[in-house]
This record gives structure tokens, sequence and C-alpha cells, in this order.
């Protein structure tokens, strides 16, 4: 046998992060990566691959889902059967608007709050690119924030702003052109 002649590992990251303690190295890490996470809220990237809504249109997309597993209630009653096609909303209806709008465009974030107005709250503001927080905070109301494009990919939104509803089972999606985008109307109002 031969003895162990290495230090402790554990004894040794408590000692070297005892120095950066003592050295304040450990404290500026900490508010640097503080300051990365506090930008990344504010601020988060930008959903890629989106371009501006030229040409007004509207098309509509199928939210029919496979379910790959069955899927039964806490009583063990089946809800939906293995390999069956299914439609979320049979079940559960958009209860508001979505209105996807790039933050860094005025006269989409016009756009927004007008048709917040003009639905009376009923539209939920989501953002592919700006400062969710500072708007939320300057409007008084939640602006959310399309993180990694989820959202627009699966509802196949390819230009901005553009703005989703619930019609029988399927949703419709609209997007504004630049005309109808300039006079800050909100859809199919005018």
């Amino acid at each position: 046998m031969y003895p162990v002649i290495e230090s402790d590992m554990l004894k040794e990251i408590y000692r070297v992060l005892g120095e950066k303690e003592k050295s304040g190295e450990l404290a500026r890490l900490q508010d640097e990566a503080l300051g990365r996470s506090k930008q990344s809220i504010e601020n988060p990237k930008p959903v890629m691959g989106l371009s501006k809504t030229e040409q007004a249109r509207t098309f509509y997309w199928d939210p029919m889902v496979r379910v790959p597993q069955t899927i039964q209630d806490p009583s063990g009653n089946v809800i939906a059967e293995a390999g069956k096609t299914v439609n979320p909303l049979d079940y559960v209806n958009l209860s508001k608007h979505l209105f996807f709008f790039d933050g860094s465009d005025p006269v989409q974030v016009r756009m927004a709050f007008e048709l917040y107005r003009h639905y009376k709250g009923a539209v939920k503001a989501v953002l592919v690119a700006g400062r969710p927080l500072a708007l939320s905070r300057q409007w008084k109301f939640q602006v959310y924030f399309d993180q990694g494009g989820f959202l627009v990919r699966k509802l196949g939104i390819a230009h901005v702003p553009a703005l989703v509803s619930q019609e029988r089972d399927a949703g419709r999606a609209v997007g504004a052109g630049n005309e109808e985008a300039e006079r800050s109307r909100p859809f199919g109002t005018g």
C-alpha cells in the first residue's frame, strides 16, 4: 500500500474559495453573474428568422396533435388514446388574442398598445424582440416574450406584427402590412 499524498479535493475547493473571498474576487464574480442575469431578463435575445410583415394576410394553422401515449385522468378514465389525433381547441379555448410584435419598432409597439385598448385587455402582448419588463412597467400590464421562438414556430409565424385568434376549432393568424401598421389601427376594425 502506498500512502495518499494528495490533498482532499473538498478542502482544496474551500481553500481556493476562501482566498477568492478574501481578495474580493468572489464578490466581483457574483456581481458579474448577477449583472448578466439581470441583462438577459431585461433584454432577452431576439427571436431569429422573423421579418417585418410587408403585406396583410390571414392564414389558419391546424392545432391537431398526435397523442404519443394514452392519457388518463387520475381515476384511470381514458382521455385520449395513443396514436389518436386530437384538437386541443376542442377542450380549451384561447381566452385572449395573442399579438406578436417587435419591441424595437415603435410602430409595432404603438399597435400592440392600441390593440390591447381596443380589445379591452383581451390581448396578450408577446414580444419577439425588445424589453418585456420595461414595457410591462410602462403599460401597467403583463408583456410576454417568446423565448427561443417556441410559439412563433409552433404557430407558423414568419413575419411580425401578427395577431393570433381562435376561430372555431382552428387558429387564425393575421399579419398587418406596412400601410395598415402605419395607421396603427387594430386588425379587422377599420
